[in-house]
């Protein structure tokens, strides 16, 4: 028996904290147009500059106790949160993805978190994120299974032309805007990766979704969060996530 020291997750495995590390610059910078790479990362609370010590991902947060080291201000669960999230997505790929999709699989996995947690806190998608991830699921596409790249073609228009139809009925309907540009976008991406076969079962999983955390927010807060903002953006990531891992919805 021979053991095998290089399973197709162990990099992404070994990756994913600090993948995540940078997601969660990623997701607190973009949106305020502040650099993400160059610049040296420091205590939002006391603006100390942090040292290398201070920026080991999930370690770091876990020694502190979740207390910056300088001030003692609470750090908050934002960045452990991505964090592990950039891990379980790849312990999800690992298990059920074929092992030369594990990679591409975490890429998308990524990207979606850094997507849904941007539309989350600041209600925006940034093209500079939707609009390459469109390209790479094509690219994905053609380089996996190029005989198919006219399906995803097809679903990334079909997932653009369909959120604009429900935005404009809606517009119609409410006389008020009740989805973005952005998310349209977005649908384009995941239309990219799954494909117009799975397309539907993104939409549902993703109304789904976006219905069950609205009513749970009412039965929180009260009746006033039925009419509140709900950023669709990750719950349509959350869709394109569980169909390209798992296929197309299928109905008996």
């Amino acid at each position: 028996m021979t053991l095998n020291l290089d399973p197709p997750w162990l990099w992404p495995l070994l990756a994913a904290p600090v993948i995540g590390s940078f997601l969660g610059a990623l997701v607190l910078r973009l949106p305020r147009g502040e650099a993400i790479a160059w610049t040296r990362s420091a205590c939002r609370h006391c603006h100390q500059r942090l040292a290398v010590r201070d920026l080991i991902p999930l370690i770091s947060w876990a020694v502190q106790k979740g207390r910056c080291r300088h001030c003692g201000a609470a750090l908050g669960f934002f960045y452990p949160g991505i964090e592990l999230l950039a891990v379980a997505i790849v312990v999800w790929a690992a298990v059920a993805l074929p092992r030369d999709l594990i990679w591409p699989g975490c890429l998308l996995g990524w990207w979606l978190i850094a997507l849904g947690a941007i539309d989350a806190r600041d209600m925006i998608l940034p093209d500079v994120l939707t609009l390459p991830l469109i390209v790479a699921g094509l690219a994905v596409t053609g380089l996996i299974a190029p005989d198919r790249l006219p399906h995803h073609v097809a679903g990334a228009l079909a997932g653009f032309a369909v959120i604009i139809l429900v935005g404009f009925a809606y517009r119609r309907l409410r006389g008020r805007d009740g989805i973005g540009l952005g998310d349209a976008k977005l649908a384009a991406a995941a239309g990219a990766w799954v494909a117009w076969t799975g397309l539907p079962g993104v939409i549902l999983i993703a109304a789904g979704s976006g219905i069950a955390v609205t009513l749970l927010a009412a039965l929180i807060s009260g009746d006033r969060a039925l009419t509140a903002k709900l950023p669709f953006g990750p719950h349509i990531a959350l869709g394109t996530w569980i169909i390209w891992v798992h296929g197309p919805l299928v109905v008996p």
